[in-house]
Order: C-alpha cells, then sequence, then structure tokens
C-alpha cells in the first residue's frame, strides 16, 4: 500500500525514511518498498526511481532499512508503470474543454430529435445541448469511451492503440523497467518486484480484455510477450545476481477477465524464464470500480475485485482471510509439477502465526507475506518469533487504512494512530489527531 509521503515530484522524504525504519524495526525477512514509478513523469506524492537524480534518496531509504533491522531484513522494491487517469469532470467542464463533436453525434441528434439541422450546426451547439440533455440522450449518441470519461472520468487502455505513446509501449517500457531496475540495484536494494498486477500497465497486457492486434495481445502467448520482454531485459541490466521477482493476478475477477487458468499459464511462461519469485494477488481494477464523486478519480479497489483484493471484516463465510491462497496453492501445483521450484508468495488477509504456517507446512505457499497486518503491527515478525503472539496488534479488516489510501492521504492504522499523541518526537497529521508512525512495542 502506498503511504502518501513522498515529495510530489517523488521524492524520497524524512517521513518515507521514518515509515520504513519502523517496519524495519520488526525484522520481516524481506520488506517490500511500496509501488514505485519507473517512467519520470509527475505522479503526485508517490516514489519515483525514473531517473538517477532519484538514487541519493533510495540509498538513504536502503541504509536506514539496514540499520534498523541490523542487517538482517533483505529490501526489494517494488516497480510499476502507469497510463494516464484523470478526475471525474463537472458535466459542463467535460462538454466544454474535453467532449469532441464528430458527425456521428451530429447524426444520432438528428435522428433522435427527427430535427436535420444538426448536420450544420456550430459545435457548441451541439456541446450545448448535450450538456443539458438527459442520460437517455446521451447514452444514445456518446458512444461507451465517451459516457465513461462523462461519468467516471478519461483513463487510458493498453488497447488504445489510436494513442502514439501507448502503441509504442512494447519498444519503450523494457529498456524503461531495466533502468529503474539498474537504479535499484546501485541504490542497494537486494532485489526488484515487477509489478505486474491490478491496474497497473503490465496488468493490462496480461488481461484476457487485451485484444491488441500487433503481436502483444489476444491469445495467451501474445499478452505474456511483453511481460517476458521487459524481464529479458530487465535481468540483461541487473545480472543474473540479482533477484528479480514478479507480482501478478492469480483471477482478474471482473468479466471477460484473465482467470486462474490463465495464471497459471503466465506463472510457468515466468517459472521458464528465471524469475526468482512469484507473488500473487487478486483483482483490484478499474472495470468493476464504483462511479467516482465529481472531482476524483476512479479508484480500482471499490468493486467486487477490489474487494477480493482489499476483503472487509464485512463479508461473506470465507471472510477476509486467506481469500486468496486457494489460488495461489493451485498455481504454485502447476509450477512444481512443471519442474520448477521458484517460491510462489500468498497474501491477502493473512493475519495470525498459526494461519500463516498452516499456508506454508501444507503446502499450498513458500512464502507468505502480510501488508495490512504488518501496518496494523510492524511488529509481528518480532513478536511471534519470541513466543509474543497474545501480544499482536491483530488487524480488524475494516479497511480504515485503504480509506486513507483513497483519499491520498497519509496511510495509517486506527489500531494505533491515536495512541501517545503526546509522546515526545510523535509525527502527526490532521492538526495532530493522528500520529503518522506506530508506537514503539514496550515489552511486557
Amino acid at each position: 500500500m502506498v503511504p502518501w509521503r513522498a515529495t510530489d515530484e517523488g521524492f524520497v522524504t524524512p517521513e518515507n525514511l521514518d515509515w520504513y525504519r519502523r517496519f524495519a524495526q520488526g525484522k520481516p525477512g524481506v520488506l517490500v518498498v511500496e509501488a514505485t514509478g519507473v517512467r519520470d513523469i509527475p505522479s503526485g506524492p508517490l516514489l519515483r526511481i525514473g531517473d538517477d537524480r532519484f538514487i541519493p534518496g533510495l540509498q538513504k531509504l536502503v541504509e536506514v532499512v539496514r540499520e534498523a533491522s541490523d542487517g538482517e531484513t533483505l529490501l526489494f522494491i517494488q516497480i510499476i508503470d502507469f497510463l494516464s487517469v484523470r478526475r471525474r469532470p463537472e458535466k459542463e467542464k467535460y462538454f466544454e474543454k474535453f467532449f469532441t463533436v464528430a458527425v456521428r453525434h451530429r447524426t444520432g441528434l438528428a435522428e433522435l430529435t427527427q430535427d436535420s439541422r444538426w448536420a450544420t450546426a456550430s459545435d457548441k451547439d451541439v456541446r450545448d445541448y448535450l450538456c443539458q440533455a438527459s442520460d437517455a440522450i446521451l447514452e444514445s449518441v456518446l458512444d461507451s469511451r465517451e459516457l465513461e470519461a462523462l461519468r467516471y472520468g478519461y483513463r487510458e487502455r493498453v488497447t488504445d492503440m489510436n494513442l502514439d505513446h501507448v502503441r509504442t509501449l512494447p519498444s519503450e517500457l523494457p529498456p524503461v523497467f531495466a533502468a529503474a531496475a539498474r537504479r535499484a540495484r546501485e541504490a542497494g536494494f537486494d532485489g526488484v518486484e515487477l509489478h505486474y498486477a491490478h491496474a497497473y500497465t503490465m496488468a493490462g497486457f496480461l488481461s484476457a480484455l487485451n485484444n491488441r492486434n500487433d503481436g502483444y495481445g489476444g491469445s495467451r502467448e501474445n499478452r505474456v510477450r511483453l511481460p517476458l520482454e521487459v524481464f529479458r531485459r530487465v535481468r540483461h541490466e541487473v545480472g543474473n545476481d540479482y533477484v528479480v521477482g514478479v507480482r501478478f493476478l492469480a483471477d482478474e475477477v471482473i468479466e471477460g477477465g484473465s482467470r486462474v487458468e490463465d495464471a497459471r499459464y503466465y506463472a510457468l511462461e515466468f517459472a521458464r524464464a528465471g524469475f526468482d519469485f512469484l507473488s500473487l494477488s487478486k483483482g483490484g481494477k478499474f472495470e468493476d470500480a464504483h462511479q467516482p464523486k465529481v472531482g476524483q478519480a476512479v479508484y480500482p479497489y471499490t468493486g467486487q475485485s477490489g474487494y477480493e483484493c482489499m476483503p472487509t471484516v464485512l463479508s461473506d463465510q470465507v471472510g477476509p482471510f486467506g481469500r486468496t491462497v486457494p489460488l495461489v496453492a493451485s498455481i504454485k501445483e502447476a509450477v512444481n509439477r512443471g519442474g520448477f521450484t521458484v517460491p510462489v508468495i500468498a497474501a491477502g488477509g493473512i493475519t495470525t502465526f498459526s494461519q500463516a504456517e498452516e499456508i506454508l507446512r501444507s503446502g499450498k505457499a513458500d512464502i507468505v507475506g502480510l501488508a495490512r497486518q504488518a501496518l496494523a503491527d510492524p511488529d509481528w515478525f518480532t513478536k511471534v518469533r519470541l513466543g509474543y503472539g497474545t501480544e499482536v496488534r491483530r488487524c480488524t479488516y475494516t479497511n480504515y487504512c485503504e480509506a486513507l489510501d483513497q483519499a491520498h492521504r497519509a496511510v495509517t492504522c486506527k489500531l494505533w494512530d491515536r495512541h501517545d499523541l503526546d509522546e515526545p518526537g510523535a509525527a502527526t497529521v490532521d492538526d495532530g489527531r493522528r500520529r503518522l508512525i506506530p508506537p514503539a512495542w514496550k515489552r511486557s
């Protein structure tokens, strides 16, 4: 989860350092730094690694984690690419600024209104009419992408072959990811995780919805082509002695999307190519996201696919715990049956030592990952290792943290962000109502 602590230019801040220092103090086996952009483009307060000028700050982050964990925690960085997503516009702004009048719009209006004058009306008249039109008229005149841009905000897809920068992604992304991985190695990270999951660019190529006609869409073989080309370029750049893993989806959980059968195929291809680990997630897509408010961007964790990615305690009989694990077990079985021993990672709703241990002992996964539970208690790893499991601050899966992420506010956990606010040196936000870092563990 992105904690929203970088500068607007993507640089590491003291708040980033404090954040990762606190998690490193719990001494997990591996700590994965948040999704970090591989291109040197504006992205708000998200970490970036798209230029060498970001290396010094990232080096400092590595040093902080090394020191805080006494060198016991490996540090990876998750690197991503993303396409443009705009905020939902006001109706007037959409038709004035973003809408392009075409012949089909004039034809549609002429047929609906039985008025041939729309064929020669000014663009302004067409826009003004549509701005006041009913939903029924808009749904008859606008195409699906125009309606989406109006009601949800404009969003690029990997299938937008009419856009030059999207059409050329297969030639542009491999060197960009490779350069980012090289910077990660120079900064001192122990490895990189290529983020091919959720609503990011590479996930779009793997999706069954990808129907590009240039050899990078359609069949599974074509959809996995660019992800493999990116990996090979990264591997060539960083060498065989550096960890390169991948995070991808066990199930997209959207209509027409990829399912576990696709994930098993991708896992085998990734194992064959030489990835050092396979980390599985689920859902988190734009396609079924809820409509945002005007002025906000669509958030890919609000629909059913978002629920499966970050399930809450308000759940079905399965609950929020380990919902992806059965899919992970199926994928691991396929990988092992194919003769590969690359570690497969399960994550999502893993909260107790007994649950994590059962997943590992039963062979459902080789490694378990904790995100929200680690946010709730960064000392989880030390506590269970030393036999203090009863002192673990267990995540309640209300997704308080996710709501902060959606609002682009500094992410904290409700289980600790209102505690010890008067502690000397405690950094706070919201006029001192929330602390930014969990209190230190006071061992009983």
